[in-house]
């Protein structure tokens, strides 16, 4: 009878258990996603050091690896003026932003805007642009500086001029109470050296950003791109990506752009020649003529490094390295906090624009690139970003108040390798908290959003933010 007892309890205490277990119910949004810590897919580097942006892409191979660390070597060593001995790398200038590709993207990183008067740019410069479109239909340069103010030249020739960045405090309250404060930025500029830029000029600063996984971007089919596009809001919920469509120099039309701030440039390539250019002074193939606006007599007399003064040779090993920079993993990825602050991140819309995940197509050049499952949280589109952030510049089919949505990968990791906590186009957020409180436009709501979370879920968002 006793043992009839103890067995009855058993069975009993069991069939309790059991039910339990059924009723309790897992949230799928707390529950990591399969693959989500490999943000670049079988592409992916377990670096997270300060080096963690500078690693090779596991699946480059044979020649391609050793083209890899002749583009780093070319992506990072000074340029020199001509003539000198090494004349695989003279033709600097002759008016600059950086001696090499690294100076505005430090250790494949970001830069930053300046802090205080006349310091040089750190992977920082000025776009420049009057009204009205040149032949292709981009912006067209002011006519004594060109498309952008270059702050640096080689000896000889006067630099264009300097910035200086000052910074107003805007306050601001969280839905709780707890105050803040946004800085924004103004920008002057003494001492030009060639005349006073035209009274309707336009200007836009931008910060390099980093450049992992460029090549999986590149990667990512046109359809699936423009499947996020909803320009005339169809489906009504406030957010109305759109394609940017630019001029191809290569291929001599208007495609797709993917690249830069406002998605302005179709490829890589492109914009790695036009870097080379307007940044370092070099021309190449695709940019061939001097960067030397109307009266800078000494610009357009200075020595060159030949014509062009980068070969196509050495400018598709740079292209070739920058497309296969790797993307680092994510340790913390299923971290309790981190899957809470994800959830809260879908729950404010967040993901609308910055689409968490894709496959990749097929790369041209490089198959390793190809059907990976990538998680860059970007839709590579234009948004409008609202007034507090609008450069009021136009670039090709993007309004001077429209962004592409910047990747988030390894936006994480930009304090261990840079060095500071500077974000959006021009580095006024002084960290990802101040980022998200810039957004407007299509992303208002899902700002107020973040504004009426608590701090603890307020943590819990930049967690999430910080795992990427």
């Amino acid at each position: 009878m006793e043992n009839k007892l103890i067995l009855g309890v058993i069975i009993l205490s069991q069939l309790i258990f059991v039910n339990c277990r059924k009723d309790k119910t897992i949230d799928p949004e707390l529950t990591p996603l399969t693959g989500e810590q490999y943000p670049g897919g079988e592409q992916s580097t377990f670096n997270h050091s300060e080096n963690a942006f500078g690693q090779v892409a596991p699946g480059l191979s044979g020649s391609n690896a050793n083209y890899f660390y002749t583009g780093n070597s070319l992506f990072n060593q000074n340029w020199v003026s001509a003539p000198a001995s090494t004349t695989a790398r003279d033709g600097l200038g002759p008016t600059l932003n950086g001696k090499s590709c690294s100076a505005c993207h430090f250790k494949d990183g970001r830069g930053h805007a300046p802090n205080f008067f006349d310091q040089l740019s750190t992977g920082f410069l000025i776009r420049l642009s009057v009204p009205g479109t040149d032949a292709n239909g981009g912006p067209l340069g002011d006519p004594n500086y060109g498309g952008q103010l270059n702050d640096q030249a080689i000896l000889g020739v006067a630099r264009e001029g300097q910035v200086e960045v000052s910074y107003t405090e805007i306050q601001g309250k969280y839905a709780d109470g707890t105050t803040y404060s946004l800085r924004k930025p103004t920008y002057t500029f003494p001492e030009l050296n060639y005349g006073a830029m035209a009274p309707d000029i336009m200007i836009s600063p931008r910060v390099g950003q980093q450049m992992i996984g460029l090549g999986l971007l590149e990667a990512i089919s046109e359809v699936d791109l423009l499947s996020h596009s909803d320009e005339n809001d169809a489906n009504g919920d406030g957010i109305s990506g759109r394609p940017n469509m630019v001029w191809n120099i290569l291929e001599n039309k208007t495609t797709l752009g993917r690249f830069g701030w406002k998605a302005n440039q179709p490829s890589i390539k492109q914009q790695v020649a036009g870097a080379f250019l307007g940044d370092l002074g070099i021309t190449n193939s695709l940019n061939p003529n001097e960067n030397c606006p109307g009266p800078q007599s000494d610009c357009y007399s200075a020595p060159n490094g030949g014509t062009p003064e980068i070969d196509d040779e050495n400018l598709d090993k740079v292209v070739l390295y920058s497309a296969n920079l790797a993307v680092p993993t994510r340790p913390d990825y299923n971290d309790p906090d981190v899957l809470k602050g994800k959830k809260l991140f879908n729950e404010m819309n967040c993901a609308k624009c910055h689409v968490a995940s894709y496959v990749t197509g097929i790369h041209p050049e490089f198959p390793h690139l190809s059907n990976q499952k990538i998680w860059p949280y970007t839709d590579l589109l234009l948004h409008d970003m609202g007034s507090g952030l609008a450069d009021n510049r136009p670039d090709f089919e993007a309004n001077g108040n429209e962004w592409r949505t910047s990747p988030l990968w390894g936006i994480g990791l930009i304090p261990t390798v840079n060095g500071h906590t500077n974000y959006l186009h021009d580095g006024r957020a002084r960290n990802l908290t101040e980022a998200i409180l810039w957004h407007g436009g299509e992303a208002e709501l899902s700002k107020l959003a973040f504004i009426n979370l608590s701090k603890s879920e307020r943590d819990l968002v930049i967690k999430f933010l910080n795992s990427l």
